[in-house]
């Protein structure tokens, strides 16, 4: 029993939908035992009732039977009465007709009524005679004998054995209704769960179809007993909206705190190297001013790499054309590639390029790309960057004539992860893992392969609006 206890407890049930279907089950076989119960009382109760009734009416018609003579009584047995009794089957009766306190005809050790009969009104009882159980009932009635008014009780028991069986019957027919009520619990059980679990289903599917960046609250119709769920649901979104807002904020303060200072401590090392003349010092001012220009890099790439992850967990396309923000990037990084003769060709920017996507992403990925291509292009080398279209795509082309590609491209992509042909030039090993997540983003993709005849290749496919 224990056991069984035991693997219906809801604590040890995981699964919500088998909890209630347990606790279906157990109250239906509660229900079913005390519907078995109660009709077997009932049954019980109303085949006592119509036996009473008939041996009531049995007993009086006998009495009603007695006539007084001159010599005594003349009892005249009405046979259609006991053939009534008989009817309700294999039934022993027995019967006595007792003149004040003596027993004149009949048994004359049949228990007595418990009290007194009263004139013509039945007294019903049960006792124990001849090893059998029997109802009796009792009817008493003044008559004149003998030129004396005498009481006369009449008594008649029958045993129980008709009783009996059609309680035993109706129990049984009940039993049966119940086992088959109990079979076809389990299915209905098993819908009950799937109605009650529905709106929970229903919720969870609307959050399933959310993408990992909407962050809006939850306005879907739920039951009133799921709207302590929905409410804490959406507390827990408004609180993870505004981590990501105060994430953000940091995000930005700690690139101004960090540039800032940087910046102006290699204008300050640049200056001393430009006024002091000892070439000693110069060697390490100079070493310096490389040094805060590649923490400076470093500093910026991993600050863009956060604003990459950031924007990606709130990512909201808009639409932009992509021409125009290549061609402002473009412009951006043409200083630097000046300062190293490097000539810059464009090709397919003039022509709109219209997509959808975060402009601040897509310009940080944009700036790595060129980035890298005037950092690994030869001196006095070229850059030629080209959009166009490849199908549903745009394929915007960085091709340098620098170094080449000495590793596997797909390696490359990895953070920190850098060259083994890089030699002194700085870097942190991020700028090509931006542009991967920043495509992947945009649900695009990014890969390098070697160029045409020298150099490297940066291709960058994304989605057209």
């Amino acid at each position: 029993m224990r056991r069984w206890l035991r693997l219906v407890d809801p604590a040890r049930i995981t699964s919500l939908r088998r909890r209630l279907v347990w606790q279906f089950l157990v109250l239906s076989a509660a229900l079913v035992l005390g519907l078995f119960l109660t009709v077997g009382w009932v049954a019980d109760r109303a085949s006592r009732a119509s036996q009473d009734a008939v041996l009531g009416a049995a007993v009086t018609a006998i009495t009603e039977g007695i006539r007084s003579v001159d010599d005594g009584l003349e009892l005249d047995l009405p046979y259609a009465t006991f053939s009534m009794l008989g009817a309700m089957g294999d039934e022993r009766i027995f019967y006595a007709l007792a003149v004040a306190d003596r027993v004149v005809t009949g048994y004359e050790d049949l228990p007595a009524p418990p009290e007194a009969a009263q004139d013509m009104v039945p007294v019903f009882w049960n006792a124990d005679y001849r090893g059998a159980r029997l109802r009796l009932s009792a009817v008493a009635r003044p008559m004149l004998i003998e030129n004396r008014l005498q009481p006369v009780t009449v008594t008649l028991g029958q045993t129980r054995l008709g009783q009996a069986a059609i309680a035993r019957d109706t129990a049984r027919s009940a039993a049966w209704a119940a086992l088959a009520f109990l079979v076809l619990a389990l299915p209905v059980a098993l819908l009950a769960a799937q109605a009650v679990l529905s709106p929970i289903r229903s919720l969870a599917e609307v959050m399933g179809r959310r993408g990992p960046r909407d962050l809006r609250p939850v306005r879907h119709p739920t039951p009133r007993e799921l709207a302590p769920l929905l409410r804490a649901l959406n507390g827990l979104i408004a609180r993870l909206r505004g981590a990501l807002d105060l994430a953000e904020t940091f995000i930005f303060e700690a690139a101004h705190r960090i540039r800032t200072p940087l910046s102006l401590v290699r204008t300050e090392a640049e200056l001393a190297l430009s006024e002091t003349t000892d070439e000693a010092t110069r060697i390490r001012l100079r070493r310096m001013v490389r040094a805060i220009g590649e923490s400076s890099r470093s500093a910026n790439q991993i600050l863009d790499h956060a604003m990459v992850m950031y924007r990606s967990d709130q990512f909201a396309a808009a639409p932009l054309d992509l021409a125009a923000l290549t061609r402002a990037v473009v412009r951006a990084v043409a200083p630097l590639a000046e300062m190293r003769d490097i000539a810059l060709s464009q090709a397919g920017l003039d022509s709109p390029c219209p997509i959808e996507g975060d402009e601040r992403m897509l310009e940080i990925a944009l700036r790595n790309i060129l980035d890298n291509a005037v950092k690994y292009a030869a001196p006095e080398g070229r850059i030629a960057v080209s959009l166009g279209r490849e199908g549903p795509m745009a394929v915007l082309r960085v091709q340098d004539d620098g170094r080449g590609l000495s590793d596997d491209p797909a390696q490359l992509m990895a953070r920190f992860r850098r060259g083994g042909n890089v030699g002194d030039i700085g870097g942190s090993g991020l700028g090509l893992t931006i542009v991967t997540e920043v495509a992947a983003t945009h649900r695009g993709r990014f890969r390098l392969e070697p160029g045409e005849r020298e150099g490297t290749c940066a291709l960058l496919h994304l989605p057209l609006a």
